[in-house]
């Protein structure tokens, strides 16, 4: 009687633990995807260089124009004295 009232509590405990144990979740983590972000970066990055190198190009033109606007004004002045010093004589 010992051991079937052992044998039969093993059985009611391995039952039990059975009954007792839930399954986990499998959780699916979806793939990063990295290519697109890497990809927006470089085009951000080439947008950027090439915002620097336009606004270095526009730099460079508005002070050339700003240099030619320095020697007309001179060019004017120059004229302006010559045709006073002709007027006068």
């Amino acid at each position: 009687m010992n051991k079937s009232l052992l044998l039969a509590s093993l059985v009611a405990a391995v039952a039990l633990a059975a009954c007792g144990k839930k399954e986990e979740a499998v959780v699916v983590v979806p793939a990063v995807v990295t290519a697109p972000a890497a990809a927006a970066a470089s085009m951000a990055d080439a947008a950027a260089s090439s915002a620097v190198m336009s606004a270095g190009a526009a730099s460079a033109s508005a002070d050339m124009a700003v240099g030619a606007a320095k020697d007309a004004a001179a060019a004017v002045k120059d004229a302006a004295g010559m045709a006073a010093s002709a007027a006068g004589k």
